[in-house]
């Protein structure tokens, strides 16, 4: 096709896929129905990806953008007529900057391989979330992906510094600074940073790295009341001095679940309590942090706020308590159909959100295959999983739980980003003016639209 022809002379003949070739792909790693694209370009430098949005702006062509094709709201859908644009050559991965606590990386460059990097700097980037190694450093900042650490490091947001981009007429947009203060006018990264390629394709990042701490040390609580699991977290934050750097909880149906699948024979704390936690803490003292670490736990038990409490003696048991938390396959393969709900809300209101949440299921879909909740308890962020055995009453299930989140003034993604998936919910946490001025910006920077059309608004 002659469109695929042109983009074969910008990038070269070997670096297009014609879309009868995508056909055998599955559309993303959550969806095994075929691509469906005109066909898939792959720019290997910015000034690629410039001439290829340039040539599509002018043809009104549309693009869509791909990372490592993780997302979970179908944010890389396209139909027949659409470009797919995948920055995996986009992979250069500079040195990273001891003295500035600094790294350069292009879009492509995958998570894990950013933190390997960073630790052998003797540094540590602050994100981090279970798909590391497939992730993409455009990926995780279009959608301002948040993950396990972000209760001490922040979000995908908060670890850019300087950024490159490319808005949809070919304009590279180059303000790559490695220093923290810069109020020289609008900061034009933050336009980019969570707007899922609907307003310009991130293609580089200096990003902000930490010493990486000496020390890491890991407990997993079980706790009769959510009450007594908010005092933990306030206890710990302030006892731990800034060194707590996860507090993940699991409800109990997701926690006996995941044990039952994973570790049926030696679980590291019974089933059957309401809640249970998984923090760790990261620090610089290693004559010191154990023993610290240790000694609040140990209050925790003996002052009843903790009903119990296993500390890791190893990285194995290490890694087994995480498993608990991050093995989602045998969840899969009970959820026939998934219904997955990322959400921001108040601490104050979790407890109630959840319980509302079981009663309207139970009453209104009693056919659900059960609800499994967990989180990052400290940036106020849940998900909630359930499932059908068929995708008859999904709408119907969705049309419930948003509008829960609606009453409740929370949000519908907390990390994941909206995508076609949540954009008909958009309004249950955004108002009609906040929707209008998206709207504004997306036609000043992408008059044409052919920026991942119908995402988002």
């Amino acid at each position: 096709m002659a469109r695929l022809a042109e983009l074969r002379s910008i990038v070269g003949q070997h670096h297009v896929v014609d879309g009868e070739d995508l056909r055998s792909r599955a559309q993303d790693f959550w969806n095994n129905v075929p691509t469906t694209a005109l066909g898939l370009v792959k720019p290997g430098s910015v000034e690629e990806v410039s001439a290829v949005l340039s040539f599509c702006d002018r043809r009104v062509q549309p693009v869509i953008v791909e990372g490592g094709r993780t997302n979970l709201v179908h944010a890389t859908l396209a139909t027949p007529d659409m470009v797919l644009m995948s920055l995996e050559r986009l992979n250069r991965l500079q040195p990273p900057n001891t003295d500035g606590m600094t790294v350069e990386a292009e879009a492509g460059v995958v998570l894990e391989n950013l933190q390997l990097a960073a630790q052998k700097s003797g540094l540590r980037f602050g994100l981090d979330l279970g798909a590391r190694g497939s992730a993409t450093v455009g990926g995780v900042l279009s959608t301002n992906a948040g993950g396990f650490q972000a209760l001490r490091y922040g979000v995908a947001r908060d670890q850019v510094l300087g950024l490159e981009c490319v808005l949809a007429n070919g304009t590279v947009l180059s303000h790559l600074v490695p220093y923290t203060k810069d109020n020289s006018g609008y900061d034009l990264k933050h336009l980019f940073i969570g707007a899922e390629g609907t307003l310009g394709v991130i293609t580089k990042a200096v990003l902000r790295l930490h010493p990486a701490p000496q020390t890491v040390n890991t407990a997993l609580f079980a706790f009769d009341s959510f009450g007594a699991v908010v005092g933990a977290l306030r206890t710990m934050r302030q006892a731990l001095r800034g060194t707590l750097s996860s507090f993940e909880i699991m409800w109990r149906e997701f926690y006996d679940f995941n044990v039952a699948a994973v570790c049926p024979a030696a679980p590291p704390l019974p089933i059957g309590f309401p809640y249970y936690v998984l923090c760790e803490a990261e620090g610089f003292a290693p004559d010191n942090d154990a023993t610290e670490f240790e000694a609040t736990m140990a209050r925790l038990l003996e002052s009843g706020a903790a009903s119990d409490i296993v500390v890791a003696q190893s990285s194995r048991q290490r890694a087994d308590i995480w498993r608990i938390r991050e093995e989602f396959q045998p969840e899969i393969d009970l959820f026939k159909v998934m219904l997955d709900f990322d959400v921001s809300l108040p601490i104050s209101t979790m407890e109630a959100f959840v319980d509302e949440t079981a009663t309207l299921l139970a009453k209104e879909v009693p056919e659900n295959l059960g609800l499994h909740v967990i989180g990052h308890l400290g940036d106020g962020n849940l998900h909630v999983t359930t499932g059908l055995a068929n995708p008859e009453r999904k709408a119907e299930v969705q049309k419930l739980i948003y509008g829960l989140i609606r009453r409740y003034r929370g949000s519908i993604s907390a990390e994941h980003g909206i995508g076609v998936a949540k954009k008909h919910f958009l309004d249950h946490s955004r108002s009609a003016d906040e929707i209008a001025t998206m709207r504004m910006i997306k036609s000043a920077l992408d008059p044409n639209g052919i920026l991942n059309p119908g995402k988002i608004i």
